[in-house]
């Protein structure tokens, strides 16, 4: 069995949807669907349970029949100020499932996340020492619970305590895809934008205020989400391994790029306008992030990511563009 929290959020049901299509059916969903419409991202899926978080850990208690975790919950929102909520559901939380992966030999695969990596200024490398990872500065309270938690995972293995058999953190970068409808302002600009850009109107994009970047040209490394998922299923068949791994397209690409491929995609004409930065912003706006695939690469993935603009297409016409967005 299977069990995948944060199961009806947007990553989550992704890994929950491709389990599924490699013909799993033993999957146990930990979530809360609260009244935002989260359940919609289930409804083509068989799941065996739904957990809420709060119960989980009583539910494993004896269990013997968990084959991994894929920790997935967690309070996402980059803009959350209330620092015991993020480090009751974020920090403490994963705490508890790697405490018990580890005492019952459980494989774990968790998120981390490419906001541990601050302002980029020292780059992106996903190396797990812990001499490395106390140089980061993450910019956010979101960003810093993620990095709380790989700094122990890193802690234990240098005081050589045995962890999971596989005991994997994933740092995303900028995922978008279907099932992201509930998220609201935390939404990729694809799925905010696409209604507004059929509807023939004109595109917001932020100024840029570094002398480096022209207005939108502001770079991110944009992922599509089944190059995600497809990453999770081959660690799924690795039965051990421990490590941090950047999970990203390895190329950044500019907003204007992101955008404009919606555009191209319906063959509409490209209507981009730019707009003020919200000043409280601005010391803190990351201009440009780049997943360095190196380690994930050495593991044994190679399968390559999928191109924007190609990803951008797909996204559009098989999921906003239907009566059914959903996967």
């Amino acid at each position: 069995m299977i069990v995948v929290t944060g199961g009806a959020g947007f990553i989550g049901s992704n890994i929950v949807a491709a389990l599924n299509d490699a013909g799993r059916r033993d999957v146990v969903v930990c979530d809360l669907l609260r009244s935002d419409g989260k359940w919609l991202n289930l409804r083509k899926r068989l799941v065996q349970d739904i957990i809420p978080p709060d119960e989980l850990m009583r539910w494993l208690d004896g269990r013997h029949d968990i084959e991994a975790i894929v920790h997935m919950g967690a309070n996402a929102s980059t803009l959350e100020t209330d620092g015991d909520d993020v480090m009751r559901r974020n920090f403490r939380f994963s705490l508890a499932l790697l405490d018990w992966c580890t005492a019952r030999g459980v494989r774990l695969i968790y998120a981390s996340s490419a906001a541990t990596y601050g302002d980029g200024a020292l780059g992106f490398d996903d190396n797990l020492s812990l001499s490395h990872l106390q140089k980061l500065r993450p910019l956010n309270l979101y960003g810093w619970s993620k990095h709380l938690f790989d700094q122990v995972v890193a802690t234990r293995l240098e005081a050589g305590e045995k962890p999971p058999p596989l005991c994997v953190g994933l740092k995303f970068f900028n995922v978008f895809g279907p099932n992201e409808y509930h998220k609201g302002p935390m939404m990729s600009l694809v799925s905010k934008y696409f209604a507004a850009i059929r509807r023939g109107e004109t595109i917001d994009l932020f100024r840029s205020y570094h002398p480096d970047y022209k207005d939108g040209e502001q770079l991110r490394d944009f992922v599509y989400v089944s190059d995600i998922t497809d990453v999770i299923l081959w660690l799924l068949d690795v039965k051990e391994a421990v490590g941090l791994f950047n999970l990203g397209s390895g190329r950044a690409r500019s907003f204007i790029d992101l955008v404009g491929s919606i555009f191209d995609t319906l063959g509409l004409e490209r209507k981009i306008r730019f707009v003020e930065m919200p000043e409280a912003m601005r010391p803190r706006y990351q201009y440009f992030t780049q997943s360095d695939p190196t380690r994930l690469r050495a593991a044994g993935y190679n399968r390559p990511g999928t191109e924007l603009e190609t990803a951008v297409s797909h996204f559009v016409r098989t999921h906003l563009d239907t009566e059914d967005p959903y996967r």
